[in-house]
């Protein structure tokens, strides 16, 4: 089984995609690696290799999770399996 994202913690709102193409419409495959289990997701946007895939509904304001760290907060609303980058999340420093 191919695995097409990986996310670090459980806690995690997002998950990195590791594959090329990931193309919507898509059934993924992810290995949570905290518990070394295995889930899948369904992409609902094309999301680009290194890119970020949101694990669940995610709103304005939330705070962004990955690798069990806060790496910004949500400007809009954010779909379960959609493509997450600087269009919909950004950084708390500025």
């Amino acid at each position: 089984m191919q695995t097409h994202f990986i996310v670090h913690d459980k806690t995690d709102t997002v998950g990195v995609v590791v594959v090329e193409d990931v193309k919507p419409g898509q059934e993924l495959t992810g290995w949570l690696m905290e518990t070394d289990e295995t889930i899948g997701l369904k992409a609902l946007d094309a999301v680009p290799l290194g890119h970020k895939i949101a694990l669940k509904e995610i709103h304005p304001g939330d705070t962004v999770l990955k690798y069990g760290n806060d790496v910004g907060r949500a400007v809009g609303d954010i779909g379960k399996g959609r493509h997450v980058h600087v269009h919909n999340m950004k950084t708390k420093r500025w």
